[in-house]
């Protein structure tokens, strides 16, 4: 069992430094900081329910991308929304068994890890593209490796159906959070102006 708090804490203080001005800025994924916020919205929501083994709505449907205005107080609310995932993912039952995210049955040990690695990039894209720093541990960036290597055949990253871009190469001797990154498919040096 990982603890999410680390990661879902230093993104939920980056969202929260998000000013108004900032909304509309492009991030590392080639859309503005707003559609990222609400995406972590939504996948905070759905990865507590399948923490809890929720199969509904939430779980059984890929993430439909978002582009209207941010509901009112959503700084507090994604605050909130991943604290509720933080707490989800510490019961020892959330991480046993079988459990369904955007659509796909996956063992839940590994759907807990996606929902960190997701607070995790997305946390760094609103940092990138925000002027904010960013920098998960070591323990947290290893924990997620595997989720974001691509298997064996396609070792560049095609093929992953839009979950990341292809792998961005990074020196072999990378800080770790470079690496991952790369393997995300993002550019560790990526910058907005």
């Amino acid at each position: 069992m990982i603890d999410l708090a680390p990661t879902t804490e230093r993104t939920s203080a980056v969202v929260a430094a998000v000013t108004d001005d900032q909304l509309d800025a492009p991030t590392p994924m080639d859309q503005p900081v707003r559609v990222v916020i609400h995406h972590l919205l939504g996948l905070s929501s759905a990865f507590c329910d399948a923490a809890a083994k929720e199969i509904g709505p939430s779980t059984s449907t890929p993430p439909a991308p978002a582009d209207g205005p941010l509901p009112d107080g959503w700084r507090s609310e994604l605050e909130k929304r991943l604290f509720e995932l933080t707490n989800a993912w510490r019961s020892d039952d959330a991480w046993s068994g079988m459990t369904m995210a955007g659509g796909v049955d996956l063992p839940a040990e590994v759907c807990g890890l996606v929902a960190m690695d997701e607070v995790m990039l997305h946390g760094w894209d609103v940092a990138r593209a925000t002027g904010q720093p960013y920098q998960p541990t070591d323990a947290e960036c290893e924990a997620i490796l595997p989720i974001v290597t691509p298997d064996d055949q396609a070792p560049d990253g095609s093929g992953r159906d839009g979950i990341f871009g292809t792998v961005v190469p990074v020196p072999k001797d990378a800080p770790v959070f470079d690496r991952v990154l790369g393997l995300a498919g993002r550019d560790p040096n990526w910058s907005a102006g």
